[in-house]
């Protein structure tokens, strides 16, 4: 009697799906969990965007413009909320807050 298995790894492969103009991407991390999704316009990043931990804990939330920041975005840090303004690309104010303050950042 012989038997024989086999294992394949967990497709992690992006997945691209059109939608109108915009092109809606998921990316995974190696254990199959989603680590992006968002969309693209013309291959750029364009839009809202949500990025996850390997876990799967929602950790950034923002949105593109041409491939550009744009706009708040949020980061998450264990307990700590980073809100993160950004305009042309670059970052302009920063806010970090806790469950019990908001602590301002001055750049």
């Amino acid at each position: 009697m012989v038997f024989s298995v086999s294992m394949y790894a967990q497709d992690t492969k992006p997945t691209m799906k059109k939608v109108g103009k915009l092109v809606e991407a998921t990316y995974f991390h190696d254990n199959g969990n989603v680590a992006q999704t968002g969309f693209l316009l013309k291959g750029k990043l364009h839009g809202q965007w949500l990025m996850y931990n390997a876990a799967g804990k929602k950790i950034a939330s923002g949105k593109y413009e041409e491939g550009k920041k744009a706009g708040k975005w949020f980061f998450w840090e264990g307990e700590i909320l980073k809100e993160v303004d950004y305009a042309d690309n670059r970052v302009v104010n920063v806010k970090k807050w806790n469950k019990s303050e908001v602590v301002s950042v001055d750049l």
